[in-house]
């Protein structure tokens, strides 16, 4: 199995807003271990998930900017980017763009699919920059 090839194609799906056939591509007894509040921790609260990301930012895109894989395990660096034009857990659409980055580690199956997901996204640089958080000062 080429994981690194599946996660490329795993946010290439994300990119197309084709989340039926990024689903694929997990596990059915998947774990996210990135906690979003009022989702389930599965496959079927990471699909709630990404419609619901696709939903406030209708050009959401990622840019994979490194990609590493060792065994069953893939890290990617990434570039999440997108102009807020819907609800946005629990807040409305400001209409600015973000342009944050995020570490994802994936671990797979033997089959091929995602079984585990860590990730580490910069929200208070998102928070920043749909302006519902204050910028602190140059140093």
């Amino acid at each position: 199995m080429d994981n690194v090839a599946t996660v490329r194609r795993m946010y290439e799906l994300i990119n197309a807003q084709d989340i039926g056939g990024f689903s694929e591509h997990i596990a059915d007894n998947f774990v996210e271990h990135e906690v979003t509040p009022g989702l389930e921790q599965t496959k079927d609260g990471v699909k709630k998930f990404f419609l619901m990301q696709i939903s406030a930012f209708p050009d959401l895109h990622f840019a994979v900017e490194d990609i590493y894989g060792s065994g069953d395990k893939v890290v990617a660096r990434v570039r999440y980017s997108g102009t807020n034009k819907g609800d946005f857990m629990g807040m409305g659409a400001t209409g600015k763009k973000v342009d944050v980055q995020l570490i994802d580690m994936f671990q797979f199956d033997g089959a091929g699919h995602a079984r585990d997901h860590w990730g580490a996204m910069d929200m208070m640089a998102m928070m920043q920059q749909l302006g519902l958080m204050p910028q602190g000062a140059r140093a």
